[in-house]
């Protein structure tokens, strides 16, 4: 366990800004800053930072929290984990000790699977630098590759030695257990960097290969590239590490740990193909650049990029081969909104050698001059391969009209019809009626794609959103839950006696018998009762960094509502809000009550059961009696909200 005066200490030291930025490129905003949201996919920023609550509130999906929530839901890890992470950013010692074995075993598959990868990319890096064969073959490889040390380093690349299992035996020796240095195809456990024969031996997956560890966006080893040196036939050029539930090379992109902050410097970034041209990039003074990894762009990649910028230019060969790639999944970069270029380098060069070749200034300067607009790089490419041929000239048409129909922005697009009638000889209004049309009918696909995954969606959305209330009654709970969240702890006056706000509502609920609707509430109610005497505890601060994941998320998504309360800064006022929602709730509560009578009134009458018919009417008027004196008293207490 983590001492409670440590986690204090983080939860102070943590600004949410600063934790957020890592992540998201974020603007200002009135007293807030605003960004895209990095849980759901949005073309126009609703993810709100508020840095005098120490909140985070995104209004397109409802996902809110604070710093530590934050990390747990971006990195996927857990409590004590996002506090070692942001232990370490903000410099605050945060005991550790050698884990039991019970211990170890309660860890979750996720959390062991990081300290496995953590465990391989520093091993790998011993291998590189401290033994001999590392530095004869893996460091001379990457020195003649014309690396630099600092940049081999910053990189953390590795090697992994060409005999034996030494890497299967130091995690073994260490305690790791086997299901997580190998994986499971089915159950996606385990990182993969040992891997089993038939016969139950285990072997090193990357032996005899240089490594390009892969990071997260916050810097975790999430997975490995190993490169072999000697040509071989039977191998491939490149082993990567098998997918699993902590990695997907999909949804990854090499270098973006290194290169963010200079992406959004630059509010630009260079997409590139392979590891080897991010370095070189990099070193040639070029930070601001990621690789797709040679794999198909895909849209989690996109919306990764998107967090930092909407300014991309994809840098490709300069062979046939190279400009097919260039086409292929920019749509989704003109979908998402980007602002797309294209640069083709010179036949024979790819971004590592031209960066190994010249220096920022020229690299930068070649692709200023070259740099090509992506729907008039591709009408140009198409244009030049349908020639005069009227069957192929309709296709290249259906094709460019294709790509500017996704485009979001409707300047954007119309612009690029004016732009591709005149590079094509075709009439204006003939390329909008096509795009319109391909609108229309992406929109139709749409809403039957969201209609199939609607489940899957709910799902998705009850694990994130925070609670809602449903009925009258749950909204008349909330309501109440919500002032003891932001408003728990101040005096209020009633009937000349001084009360907490917390204490006059938890009182009258306990008194009238009403039950809380959902079990968080209930929570709340416990917790406040359990700490609302303990020093300087103030209740909004309390719920905001609760332990309890439901609780911290249910009270941040109540302190962010800006909506409700905002009148209420005086005491008084505050006192005569508490007695109007109390009013509310019991008035809610008799109606319940009527109607359940009026119901079992007819039932008794459908059934002739005359004695509890009398019953029931004789308990009808003492029910409308109340109801009438509620009404009274409200109609003289309510107050704007």
């Amino acid at each position: 366990m983590i001492p409670r005066e440590t986690i204090d200490k983080i939860y102070s030291a943590a600004k949410i800004e600063e934790v957020v930025s890592d992540y998201v490129t974020l603007k200002k905003r009135g007293a807030n800053l605003i960004g895209l949201c990095p849980f759901h996919n949005e073309k126009t920023g609703s993810f709100t930072v508020s840095p005098s609550k120490g909140i985070y509130k995104c209004f397109g999906c409802g996902v809110s929290g604070h710093a530590v929530g934050f990390i747990m839901e971006i990195e996927q890890c857990s409590y004590v984990e996002a506090l070692k992470q942001l232990g370490k950013k903000y410099h605050i010692e945060v005991e550790e000790r050698e884990l039991t074995q019970e211990e170890q075993q309660r860890q979750d598959d996720r959390e062991s699977m990081f300290v496995v990868n953590d465990f391989a990319n520093k091993w790998f890096q011993e291998q590189l630098w401290e033994t001999d064969e590392g530095k004869a073959i893996g460091l001379s490889y990457f020195r003649e590759r014309g690396l630099r040390d600092d940049i081999i380093r910053k990189y953390q690349l590795g090697y992994s030695p060409e005999k034996g299992n030494p890497l299967a035996k130091a995690l073994k020796a260490k305690g790791f257990k086997e299901e997580f240095i190998t994986n499971n195809v089915d159950t996606r456990i385990g990182v993969g960097v040992v891997g089993k024969s038939e016969d139950g031996r285990l072997y090193d997956r990357f032996r005899d290969r240089v490594i390009f560890p892969i990071f997260t966006v916050s810097g975790k080893p999430v997975a490995f590239a190993g490169r072999i040196l000697k040509k071989n036939d039977k191998v491939g050029k490149y082993v990567n590490s098998p997918d699993s539930i902590i990695y997907s090379k999909t949804n990854e992109l090499y270098g973006l740990f290194q290169a963010k902050q200079a992406i959004a410097r630059a509010d630009m970034c260079y997409l590139v193909e392979g590891q080897m041209d991010v370095i070189s990039m990099h070193q040639s003074g070029i930070e601001n650049v990621v690789a797709s990894g040679g794999t198909a762009l895909t849209k989690p990649q996109i919306w990764l990029i998107k967090r930092f910028t909407s300014n991309i230019t994809v840098l490709y060969d300069g062979d046939a081969a190279g400009i097919h790639a260039a086409l292929r999944g920019i749509d989704m970069f003109l979908e998402a909104g980007f602002n797309v270029k294209v640069v083709l380098l010179p036949d024979g060069e790819d971004p590592d050698s031209y960066a190994q070749n010249h220096d920022s200034t020229e690299f930068i300067r070649y692709i200023e001059d070259h740099q090509t607009d992506f729907i008039r790089f591709k009408s140009a490419l198409l244009s030049k391969e349908a020639g005069d041929d009227p069957f192929k000239r309709a296709e290249l048409i259906k094709d460019i009209t294709a790509s500017i129909a996704i485009i979001p922005d409707m300047i954007t697009r119309q612009v690029y019809i004016r732009d591709c009638a005149e590079r094509l000889h075709m009439e204006e209004k003939v390329l909008t009626t096509e795009v319109v049309n391909l609108r229309r009918k992406n929109r139709e696909e749409d809403v039957k794609k969201e209609a199939k995954e609607e489940k899957k969606q709910e799902a998705t959305t009850a694990v994130k959103m925070p609670l809602k209330p449903i009925s009258a009654l749950e909204q008349n709970y909330y309501n109440l839950i919500q002032l003891i969240v932001r408003y728990g702890e101040r005096p209020v006056e009633i009937e000349d006696t001084v009360y907490t706000i917390g204490d006059v509502i938890i009182y009258t609920l306990e008194g009238d018998e009403i039950k809380a609707p959902q079990p968080v509430y209930q929570t709340i109610i416990d917790e406040f009762k359990r700490h609302s005497k303990d020093e300087g505890f103030k209740a909004e601060t309390f719920f905001k960094f609760h332990p309890d994941p439901q609780v911290s998320a249910l009270a941040i998504d109540m302190i962010a509502d800006k909506y409700r309360f905002v009148k209420t800064d005086s005491e008084a006022r505050l006192g005569e809000l508490v007695t109007q929602l109390l009013y509310e709730i019991k008035l809610t509560v008799v109606n319940i009550q009527i109607e359940e009578v009026e119901k079992w009134l007819k039932e008794a009458q459908a059934n002739n059961d005359w004695e509890r018919q009398m019953q029931l009417l004789a308990h009808q008027p003492e029910l409308l009696a109340q109801r009438n004196e509620i009404c009274k008293i409200l109609g003289n207490r309510v107050i704007s909200i």
